[in-house]
């Protein structure tokens, strides 16, 4: 994989910098930052498919009101290097203790021994709450958004008497509207190629796959699911619950905005979405995807269950679009992070006017409530 330069500084907001760290747990780092390096440090670690580009209309503001803050491009991601895209390659870097190692060794290449908060946005927020519960004295606070983190996975020890539980995939798939999991779909071989390689090109691509995430698309209007079963998930979305024989490129392709509604988009102008477009031009999707293969296939999960029963026990905050499926799309989870998995839950909050992109569709709302938490 060649050394890449940071991203251009003509396309940087006012008071945001680019460079490359080299020498991070095997990579060399994009990071994007501002404020001054002497202040508080904020980590902001972005999801999928997005970039640390994600977080930029709301570093200025954090960095004005006296936080240095730091956003990576994370591990498969944007202009970050030193990770293999091939589908074969070994899936044990995109582990979750790897992406804290990744975050761990950025933290310590600014010659920091904490930073003040971890925020993790889709799938950086899991990243995050890991952070904050394995390394507490690292990640010093932790928010979350859109996505809500249920705490580390139950040994089946605690619970040998315990009934394996359905295949919900084989259940979905023999729905009469036949169906699968987004997730399941994105560890699929063919995967990355549809979406990379799809008719509409990538710009038109990601165009309709943030706006049906948004809160622009009128049919994200979300509700608790009653379980984790074929009929409860059937009733999200079909960019959570795709149709079966359908990849993500092909189902958000008809919800693709007319041009009137494209140039009356101001959370996303053409100008932001042909930096996505032109770093996932580039790279492709797979990087991010070997994230979602760790979770389905399953390969990590003891390593994981070494953390069951623990709980993120430093203040914690968690923010979501007010439209953000998200939200529920893991049934319980949003009830098992407030009552169970943040001992110091300090406020959830769905931000009106937002889908999934909460940070980019009502970036003052954002920083208003990360700095009044923050305090």
């Amino acid at each position: 994989m060649p050394e890449l330069p940071p991203l251009d500084e003509g396309l940087l907001p006012d008071g945001i910098r680019a460079r490359m760290i080299p020498g991070i747990n095997g990579l060399t780092m994009h990071v994007l930052e501002a404020g001054d390096p002497g202040d508080p440090c904020l980590l902001l670690l972005h999801g999928f498919p997005e970039l640390a580009w994600s977080w930029r209309k709301v570093m200025p503001a954090l960095a004005e009101a006296g936080y240095h803050v730091v956003a990576p491009d994370q591990r498969g991601y944007g202009r970050t290097t030193g990770w293999d895209a091939d589908y074969d390659a070994d899936l044990a870097p995109f582990r979750m203790l790897n992406l804290i190692r990744d975050q761990l060794g950025l933290v310590a290449s600014l010659g920091l021994g904490h930073v003040e908060a971890v925020i993790g946005h889709d799938f950086g927020s899991p990243v995050a709450a890991w952070c904050a519960l394995v390394r507490p004295d690292v990640f010093r606070r932790v928010a979350l958004m859109s996505a809500p983190f249920a705490g580390p996975p139950a040994l089946p020890e605690e619970d040998p008497a315990r009934l394996p539980a359905p295949d919900v995939h084989a259940a979905l798939a023999a729905l009469a509207r036949p169906r699968r999991h987004y997730q399941w779909y994105y560890s699929e071989r063919g995967a990355n190629a549809e979406m990379w390689r799809c008719p509409q090109g990538v710009h038109a691509f990601l165009r309709a796959y943030y706006h049906m995430k948004s809160a622009d698309w009128p049919g994200n209007r979300p509700f608790p699911l009653a379980g984790w079963t074929a009929e409860a998930l059937a009733k999200l979305p079909t960019y959570y619950v795709m149709d079966l024989g359908r990849g993500m490129a092909e189902t958000v392709a008809p919800e693709l905005p007319d041009a009137a509604a494209i140039a009356a988009c101001q959370w996303l102008p053409e100008s932001d979405l042909a930096v996505y477009a032109e770093e996932y031009g580039r790279t492709g999707f797979q990087g991010g995807l070997q994230w979602y293969r760790c979770r389905t296939t399953g390969l990590f999960e003891s390593e994981a269950q070494v953390f069951a029963g623990r709980t993120i026990d430093v203040p914690s905050i968690f923010i979501a679009g007010g439209s953000d499926w998200g939200v529920e799309q893991t049934p319980g989870a949003l009830r098992r992070m407030r009552e169970l998995a943040c001992t110091k839950m300090e406020g959830v909050h769905l931000v009106e006017g937002a889908g999934h992109w909460v940070q980019q569709e009502q970036p003052e709302q954002v920083i208003d409530l990360l700095l009044s938490w923050l305090g």
